[in-house]
């Protein structure tokens, strides 16, 4: 079965609840969805990279904190160099989403710095691919996908409430598309890779 990793920091819960979103695309997609979540700059990542290692895609996400990813999630992608001098994750799929209480809040910078992560280690970026709102902005409601509009990844939006009430219904929905999308991709590269090494046998 394909395996993607989803390795996430959420400072308040809101980015927490876009990650099960993602988990569950991958689910409804048929492949197996790792939970890995990134709890404090103290603990041992050597579990998660193994983690990661092991699997066929992994899916970034971290919280937009002063225009770029939460220092936690930093930290973390700092520890990854283990993989990057043994080339472990090179040629896996990988994508991201971050989130912010503004609607803006320099988002993309947080996305960008997910994809160079992941483009420093070798790996092949999937973007979203759910086309943004063609509606006026006033019409955007809570319910609608893309709501931001982004394509880099998902940008979602929390108010100032509790991760039960926000992010809204579309942002969720959003964050599940792109569970289905990476791993619909990756099951494609997989059986891509496998035809490849068949023929070359």
């Amino acid at each position: 079965m394909t395996r993607i990793a989803i390795a996430y920091h959420s400072g308040y819960g809101h980015t927490e609840v876009l990650a099960h979103s993602v988990a569950q695309g991958v689910r409804d997609s048929g492949a197996e969805a790792v939970l890995l979540k990134i709890d404090s700059a103290a603990q041992d990542f050597d579990p998660l990279i193994d983690e990661i290692t092991a699997s066929d895609a992994v899916i970034f996400g971290a919280p937009t904190y002063m225009g770029d990813v939460s220092g936690v999630f930093k930290v973390f992608a700092d520890a990854t160099s283990r993989a990057f001098f043994t080339g472990g994750w090179k040629d896996k799929l990988a994508a991201g989403f971050t989130n912010s209480h503004s609607f803006a809040g320099d988002k993309l910078h947080a996305l960008t710095s997910l994809a160079i992560l992941a483009s420093q280690h070798g790996m092949n970026w999937v973007n979203l691919g759910v086309p943004p709102p063609n509606v006026p902005a006033a019409e955007r409601g809570p319910d609608t996908l893309n709501r931001v509009g982004a394509f880099l990844g998902l940008a979602a939006q929390s108010d100032n409430v509790g991760p039960d009430i926000s992010p809204p219904a579309g942002d969720r929905e959003t964050a599940r598309l792109l569970g289905v999308r990476v791993a619909e991709a990756a099951q494609r590269w997989k059986r891509g890779a496998a035809t490849e090494l068949a023929e070359a046998a």
